[in-house]
């Protein structure tokens, strides 16, 4: 099993792309602290193109609370090895004055679903993920780019930019990928105590069996979670929901 090229300079990467030239490109763009649902991703991209990509970039623009970043986890050894185990050809992991030149003077708006659900309540979340996202792809020029449906309003926002923009690429989305209890994968669930993460498994059973979505937020609540939002959007149900300290967020097809 061969150890992927790490990249660490957007120099080093524009010059590996430049050597690929008619091979088709998968990525898989994240912030590190990989885990199954991440490694469902990274097997798909392996499967479908010559070339697979991963991105790693704990994105500080994204986060409007300095704590959530500072506590964000960092494991960069069992994410290496995660991508050895996909076969993961290229891990490109820069630092914030490589991705962000300008210091983050130019950055790209979306001025309607950003707004709403997680948009909402984390001012300039979704502005900074469209950058970081927006210039990933550029230095990347992905064939085909694969991200979970657990973030699904991040992803119909980046596919929607994806064709605002005329960019050459196909956003790919995958299904959510859950613990045999209903959990969806996440990073933040390893700030979980073991209480915590056990009562988290009642947000998936409790948006797929209400009726409504007021309905699951009182018996949520009733349960003790500290409901951010809980609404129904295009037939689906989203929610995000505090575990103690730790934000989850989920939704579901309706």
């Amino acid at each position: 099993m061969s150890q992927p090229i790490i990249l660490k300079t957007t120099k080093e990467l524009i010059q590996w792309r430049g050597s690929i030239q008619n091979r088709s490109v998968g990525f898989v763009p994240t912030m590190g602290a990989l885990h199954e649902g991440h490694a469902s991703l990274l097997k798909k991209s392996r499967a479908e193109n010559d070339i697979s990509v991963l991105s790693i970039f704990v994105n500080p623009t994204q986060f409007n609370q300095a704590q959530d970043l500072a506590k964000y986890p960092r494991t960069w050894d069992a994410d290496v090895a995660v991508a050895r185990e996909t076969r993961t050809d290229v891990i490109f992991s820069p630092t914030f004055e490589e991705i962000y030149p300008d210091d983050y003077n130019y950055s790209v708006h979306e001025n309607d679903f950003s707004h709403m659900l997680c948009g909402a309540s984390r001012p300039g979340h979704f502005q900074g993920v469209l950058t970081i996202v927006l210039k990933l792809f550029n230095l990347v020029q992905p064939t085909r780019v694969y991200m979970g449906e657990k973030d699904h309003q991040q992803l119909q926002l980046i596919k929607k930019m994806v064709a605002s923009l005329f960019l050459n690429t196909e956003v790919i989305g995958c299904p959510t990928i859950r613990n045999n209890d209903g959990l969806a994968l996440s990073s933040r669930n390893a700030r979980l105590t073991e209480e915590e993460r056990k009562n988290s498994s009642l947000i998936y059973k409790t948006i797929t069996t209400a009726k409504t979505a007021q309905e699951a937020r009182v018996a949520l609540e009733k349960a003790g979670f500290k409901i951010d939002y809980l609404v129904d959007v295009e037939r689906r149900r989203y929610v995000a929901a505090y575990v103690g300290e730790v934000r989850l967020i989920d939704n579901v097809q309706l």
